[in-house]
């Protein structure tokens, strides 16, 4: 599945630094909230509180859970992270291009999902129900993932 980030731009643009973002949506630059929008950023997947405070601590970076939590819950206000809702814990990741995830309702695993692939399908929700997904819209497709269902 395709990877996503707020920090990937078009090669002509320098991607802006962490404190830019958070002070572009303001939010003052503590060290929590730093390394937190740094392993997001860095990661492959979407990641629960409990799992992004576990990936700081084992990284020598240790943040308190409840800053992590709070953190995330910040970020995601002000659109810089974007919460799916699944089966298991709420998960986070970087908002970036328009995507739509998959989520496994076995073991919760998560998956972005270019809006591309599913142009389609978006219009012809909207013309079924009315339903018009604003930017940040996401259709959530849930299901299981290979390794549960092989």
């Amino acid at each position: 599945m395709s990877r996503h980030s707020a920090l990937t731009y078009d090669n002509a643009k320098k991607a802006p630094e962490p404190r830019e973002l958070l002070r572009r949506h303001g939010l003052r630059c503590t060290p929590g909230r730093l390394r937190v929008l740094a392993l997001l950023a860095a990661s492959e997947r979407h990641l629960s509180s409990s799992e992004a405070c576990e990936q700081l601590t084992r990284s020598g970076k240790a943040v308190h859970h409840t800053t992590v939590y709070r953190t995330l819950e910040a970020l995601t206000a002000v659109g810089l992270t974007h919460a799916v809702h699944g089966p298991g814990a709420t998960r986070y990741g970087i908002t970036g291009e328009p995507h739509h995830h998959t989520v496994c309702q076995q073991c919760g695993h998560i998956a972005a999902l270019a809006s591309r692939h599913l142009t389609e399908a978006v219009g012809r929700i909207e013309e079924l129900t009315g339903l018009r997904p604003d930017s940040s819209g996401s259709l959530l497709v849930f299901g299981r993932c290979s390794g549960c269902s092989g």
